[in-house]
């Protein structure tokens, strides 16, 4: 059976991050992709200029409107924006018991633009990140979630991911991505488990949407996946987006992932 997999997230105009790349990651590894905006951007290649956010009771009508119609397989949560939106989100969630839930904290753009309000970071620690089956913060996100610096080394890393379990996720997996080295290693722990996945760092600038793409790919790999297969093979999807990025030309800033690399051929036919 095909997974429906859902995305609540921002939007991406440009088309490389937020419910455009979450789309195309569900597209390209098999699951049925459904999107629900909870904020609009103008942001392109070169970064975000401003944001405006949809009304968090629209926001829960939204969700409403798919689980009273779709079966939902797995939840996919980007850009929530504000804590009211968060607030609206984690109580539908609730109300329908969802179950595979990954979450991946957006709080910076690639740019540098906030995309969460200051106000939000307690509402999404608080109320989401106990909700969630995964959550997969980068190193930046995971200083903000636990209230201290950013994590510089692999050891504090280590640290780092006992650390944000301890906030109520079933599951963390902390990005390296941020670090320095040939390779880019990250940590999924389970509250017992500490799973180091190493993969190839590739030199190019095409990064944007990277954290957008890998935890949509993990939502549509989970109904199908244990959780460290859904991540392995994620992240190998991602590493290979990223390696055909350059097949692409898209503005002239952080170019996009090539979400259908495995899909198109050079020229984009099939």
């Amino acid at each position: 059976m095909i997974s429906n997999v859902l995305s609540i997230a921002g939007s991406d105009p440009s088309g490389g991050a937020g419910i455009q790349a979450d789309l195309k990651a569900f597209s390209a590894l098999g699951a049925y992709g459904m999107a629900l905006i909870t904020a609009l951007t103008a942001q392109n290649t070169q970064g975000v200029r401003s944001f405006q956010t949809v009304e968090p009771g629209f926001v829960a009508e939204q969700i409403d409107a798919i689980f009273a119609d779709v079966r939902v397989d797995a939840v996919k949560i980007g850009m929530v924006a504000t804590a009211d939106i968060a607030a609206a989100i984690a109580d539908r969630l609730r109300h329908h018991q969802v179950r595979n839930i990954v979450l991946d904290p957006v709080m910076v753009a690639k740019s540098g633009h906030h995309l969460l309000r200051e106000d939000a970071v307690a509402a999404l620690r608080d109320t989401l990140v106990p909700m969630a089956r995964l959550i997969t913060p980068n190193l930046p996100e995971a200083g903000v979630l636990l209230g201290e610096g950013e994590p510089m080394t692999l050891g504090d890393m280590r640290v780092a991911a006992r650390d944000l379990h301890r906030l109520g996720s079933e599951w963390v997996l902390l990005k390296g991505g941020h670090l320095t080295g040939h390779d880019s290693t990250d940590l999924l722990f389970d509250g017992h488990t500490l799973t180091e996945l190493s993969g190839q760092r590739i030199d190019t600038r095409n990064t944007h949407g990277t954290g957008c793409t890998l935890s949509s790919a993990i939502a549509a790999l989970l109904p199908r996946f244990d959780m460290i297969e859904a991540v392995r093979r994620a992240k190998a999807y991602l590493t290979d987006a990223i390696a055909a990025s350059s097949r692409l030309a898209v503005g002239h800033g952080h170019g996009p992932v090539h979400h259908f690399h495995a899909l198109w051929t050079q020229d984009g036919a099939r």
